[in-house]
């Protein structure tokens, strides 16, 4: 079984830039999108050239924002949206799909904004989030938590840590934090389990030309609940998948 991740950041702008053919190239069983910016049906006529899939999509209440879908060759057992308080869900950020072999959880985490302003509200659904991944390891089925989780964890997944260290979104001690009490909970990081000391970014600015340069932010993940990891036999960023200024990540079981 193959899974990705990717943040296409807009679904149809990432369609006229080769989603349809990038995903072939891919060829995953599962796929999960973040950002998709688009309401269900604009999703699924977007992706209409795309076949052999059962799709999922969730969005946010305002048009044009956020969004989720999953894309699965298998038909899951179960589609749920958000994750348990109305707070949280007016954006379309989270999708959990239940399969007969495990459980699917596709997040767009929210970004703690220009001058931090969501910093308080992020730490809020860092909570929240835990304890509804929690929940659903505590079942027999395994679970897989991929997404944008807008967040790098440790100095190794920024180029520039220093300069951006509680001063930027995605790279604050509270967010670094509640992904250390996520992994503390029994959730495997899956990039790093199998690239302790490897340097990879799966997202780049696009005002400064990052990429090009890869000054860049691992801020895309796929982790497992604890167990699974086991069954893992690789995990990987894909930085040659253009399209998106994030790049699609993964795992192989």
């Amino acid at each position: 079984m193959k899974l990705i991740s990717f943040n296409v950041n807009g679904i149809r702008a990432s369609v006229k830039k080769g989603l349809a053919d990038s995903l072939q190239t891919m060829a995953a069983d599962i796929v999960c999108f973040q950002e998709t910016k688009a309401d269900p049906d604009q999703v699924a006529e977007a992706l209409a050239e795309v076949k052999g899939y059962h799709l999922t999509a969730y969005s946010a209440e305002k048009a044009g924002y956020s969004g989720t879908a999953i894309l699965s060759r298998e038909k899951p057992v179960r589609v749920d949206h958000g994750i348990g308080g109305d707070e949280h869900n007016t954006e379309g950020r989270v999708i959990t799909a239940t399969f007969a072999d495990h459980i699917v959880v596709n997040a767009y985490i929210p970004n703690s904004g220009q001058g931090l302003k969501r910093l308080e509200y992020r730490q809020q659904w860092d909570v929240a989030m835990r304890e509804y991944l929690v929940s659903l390891a505590s079942g027999k089925r395994p679970v897989i938590y991929a997404g944008d989780l807008n967040v790098a964890h440790q100095p190794i997944d920024i180029a520039r840590p220093k300069p951006n260290y509680n001063k930027t979104a995605g790279y604050t001690q509270v967010e670094i934090d509640g992904f250390s009490a996520l992994l503390d909970a029994g959730f495997i990081d899956t990039f790093r389990h199998f690239h302790p000391e490897v340097v990879k970014y799966s997202w780049w600015n696009q005002r400064f030309n990052s990429r090009a340069t890869n000054v860049g932010w691992r801020i895309d993940y796929v982790l497992v609940s604890k167990g699974f990891e086991k069954k893992v036999k690789e995990a990987f960023i894909l930085n040659e998948i253009m399209g998106s200024d994030h790049c699609p990540v993964g795992i192989t079981w």
